[in-house]
């Protein structure tokens, strides 16, 4: 099992229905993918890091943007590596066309010698929850289930 942890940020918004914001790892082994490889914008953290606090900071590195308002936290979950995943929900609302994300640098081509930097996340992009579950990788899929049902015994009790 992975000594890594990982946290990040499941923002949602109701416009009329409900939206997740998910992102698009950059670089160029995912260009041409698209179902099954977005996801919930996340990064890892040591031990001993506050996982809300690095689950802020992700976001913020992955998208430009630092959002506030009530963090509901999530069934933390283990991706297919084995590493375990903590994301709380936020409501909140950005242009997911104004994201900017920070870079990492590999080799490309590969075996070239050249170092190129490429965006950590290329695209942001809200989705109905239908959509993103066919979008999200399968190991994230349970965050946007549980979020429904969140939501839905919240809106029942409010009535």
């Amino acid at each position: 099992m992975s000594g890594k942890l990982s946290a990040g940020l499941l923002m949602f918004r109701r416009k009329p229905v409900l939206e997740v914001l998910l992102v698009h790892p950059g670089g160029p082994y995912w260009a041409k993918k698209d179902l099954g490889s977005w996801s919930v914008p996340k990064g890892e953290y040591e031990s001993g890091e506050d996982a809300l606090q690095a689950a802020q900071r992700e976001f913020e590195e992955e998208t430009g943007f630092r959002p506030a308002g009530e963090f509901l936290r999530l069934t933390p979950r283990k991706q297919s590596g084995g590493k375990p995943v903590s994301i709380w929900a936020v409501e909140g609302d950005l242009d997911a066309a104004a994201i900017h994300s920070n870079t990492f640098s590999m080799e490309w081509p590969p075996r070239s010698g050249n170092q190129m930097e490429f965006p950590e996340i290329d695209r942001a992009e809200w989705f109905d929850l239908s959509l993103a579950r066919q979008k999200i990788l399968a190991g994230q899929a349970g965050f946007l289930d549980e979020l429904e049902s969140l939501l839905d015994r919240n809106n029942s009790s409010a009535s």
